[in-house]
């Protein structure tokens, strides 16, 4: 069934922390040329990948067991705050799947709020002291605009991203 409206029924927001996944990457990786809904990925390439790794102005960020608490406690704080609907989220050690729904709001102001916010709750519990952010530029918004979308996004989140990562830090 397809929404009939303008306003998508949700979004699948994922953002990744800092160099994590660079250009280059075996993985594939999306630039702006290449950042339209089914275009191929950047395929790997060793050599600009150990560029881009020699790039890197900080280490790339891996989240331990309490930074990804703050993030999913910022996340369900910016929710509740700006009255959006989470349906789903899995926070890894190095990317967050969100699955939310904002009414007319654009994803982009949604993404920028939920990294904001992660990083503010991170240096309020002391889980993160350097000056910059912990977060890649950016990051993907796909507009989710029917019931089946909506759910495969959030079985996606939710049961597809791997097992249940322990807590290192208890």
């Amino acid at each position: 069934m397809w929404n009939n409206t303008d306003i998508p029924l949700g979004f699948l927001i994922t953002f990744r922390s800092y160099g994590t996944w660079l250009h280059g990457d075996e993985r594939g990786s999306v630039n702006r040329f290449r950042n339209q809904y089914k275009s191929r990925r950047l395929p790997p390439e060793k050599n600009w990948l150990k560029t881009n790794s020699e790039r890197l102005k900080n280490d790339p960020v891996i989240l331990d067991g309490n930074q990804r608490r703050c993030v999913e406690l910022a996340a369900r704080e910016t929710c509740a705050i700006k009255k959006w609907y989470l349906h789903a989220i899995n926070v890894r050690t190095n990317h967050a799947h969100l699955v939310v729904s904002t009414g007319s709001r654009k994803p982009d102001l949604a993404l920028n709020a939920f990294k904001t916010n992660a990083t503010r709750t991170m240096r309020q519990a002391g889980r993160w002291h350097r000056s910059s952010s912990p977060w890649a530029d950016k990051g993907s918004t796909r507009y989710l605009w029917n019931e089946k979308s909506l759910t495969r996004a959030i079985n996606y989140v939710l049961y597809e991203q791997g097992e249940e990562l322990p807590d290192f830090d208890d």
